[in-house]
C-alpha cells in the first residue's frame, strides 16, 4: 500500500510553490497508532491541527474523505505512527499569503521508533543542548512546519550514554526536551506528589500527549503546576519524566551530572492513558 498520500491522492508529488516548502507556512500532527489500529486521542489532534491553522491565519476542517484515510492507514498499519502535514498551499513570490488558500494535506506512515519502547522500560538520560529557543509568543505552542532550531539541535552528536537533548529558551527557561514535552514531580506540603511542567507561553510546543498527562494526574488526585522553570529546579525534584505522543511516557534517570529514580507512578500513568508500549 502506499505510504504517503498528498490530498487524498497515492503520490510523494508537491508543487515547488507550496507554501511549506518556500516558508514552512504551516503545521503539523505526529499520532500513534495502537496494536489494534485505532489512532490514539485522534480528535485531540485535530483539534489542536484547526487551532493551530485559525492562529496561523486560515482555515481548515477535516473532510470526510481525510477522516476516512486516517482511519483506513490505521487499520492496515497497527502499531505504526502518522504524520499529518497541512500547508496553506500555493502561493506565488513574496511573504504575502494568499487571500484564500487552497490547504494542502500530506498524510504519510513509518514504523514507530523501535528505541522508545525500551525507553518506557528503562527511562533515559538527557544533556542540555547549546541551542536556545527564541521567544516568540505568536508562535508558541503550534507545532508549525518551521523546525530550524530542532534540526540545529539535533544535528549535534549526542554525547555517549545520552539519548535527547534537554532545552532551554534564550532567557534559561527550562523548556522540553528536542521531541518531547517535560514535567518534573515533587513531593508537597501534605506529603502527596507535586507535578510542574513548563509554561509555554513564549516558546515551545504544546504537545497533545502534555494535554493528556494534564489531565490523567489530576484525575490521579496529582496537583499539576503550569508555571516558568528555571535551571535550579533539577537539583529539587524527585523525579523527571517526558511525554510525547509516540514514546507517550519516559522517567528521565539522568540529566548531564544530576541523577534521578523512576517515578513510582509512571507504569500507572501509562496504563490510565492506555499507552503502553
Amino acid at each position: 500500500m502506499a505510504t504517503v498520500w498528498v490530498n487524498g491522492e497515492a503520490t510523494e508529488k508537491i508543487s515547488v510553490y507550496d507554501r511549506a516548502f518556500t516558508y514552512g507556512d504551516g503545521l503539523f500532527a505526529t499520532m500513534a497508532v495502537d496494536v489494534a489500529g485505532k489512532i490514539q486521542f485522534l480528535s485531540c489532534h485535530l483539534q489542536r491541527l484547526q487551532q493551530g491553522a485559525a492562529r496561523l491565519g486560515f482555515h481548515w476542517h477535516p473532510s470526510e474523505l481525510l477522516l476516512s484515510l486516517l482511519a483506513e492507514t490505521a487499520s492496515r498499519c497497527p502499531s505504526h505512527c502518522l504524520k499529518l502535514q497541512l500547508s496553506r498551499g500555493n502561493g506565488g513570490r513574496g511573504y504575502t499569503p494568499p487571500a484564500e488558500p487552497q490547504v494542502t494535506e500530506v498524510l504519510s506512515v513509518n514504523p514507530l521508533p523501535a528505541q522508545y519502547r525500551t525507553w518506557q522500560r528503562q527511562g533515559i538520560t538527557l544533556q542540555t543542548s547549546a541551542v536556545a529557543l527564541a521567544r516568540q509568543p505568536l508562535l508558541a505552542g503550534i507545532k508549525h512546519l518551521n523546525r530550524l532550531e530542532q534540526v540545529l539541535i539535533k544535528r549535534r552528536p549526542l554525547p555517549e550514554g545520552a539519548d535527547d537533548w534537554l532545552v532551554y529558551d534564550t532567557e534559561a527557561n527550562l523548556l522540553e526536551t528536542s521531541m518531547a514535552n517535560l514535567f518534573l514531580i515533587t513531593n508537597n506540603a501534605r506529603g502527596g506528589w507535586q507535578a510542574l511542567t513548563p509554561a509555554i507561553n513564549y516558546a515551545g510546543v504544546s504537545g497533545v500527549m502534555r494535554q493528556q498527562v494534564i489531565m490523567a494526574l489530576l484525575a490521579m488526585n496529582i496537583d499539576v503546576q503550569v508555571q516558568a522553570v528555571r535551571r535550579d529546579c533539577l537539583s529539587r525534584v524527585s523525579h523527571l519524566f517526558i511525554s510525547n505522543s509516540l514514546c507517550g511516557v519516559v522517567d528521565i534517570i539522568g540529566v548531564d551530572s544530576y541523577r534521578y529514580q523512576p517515578w513510582s507512578l509512571s507504569s500507572q500513568l501509562r496504563q490510565h492513558l492506555a499507552i503502553q508500549l
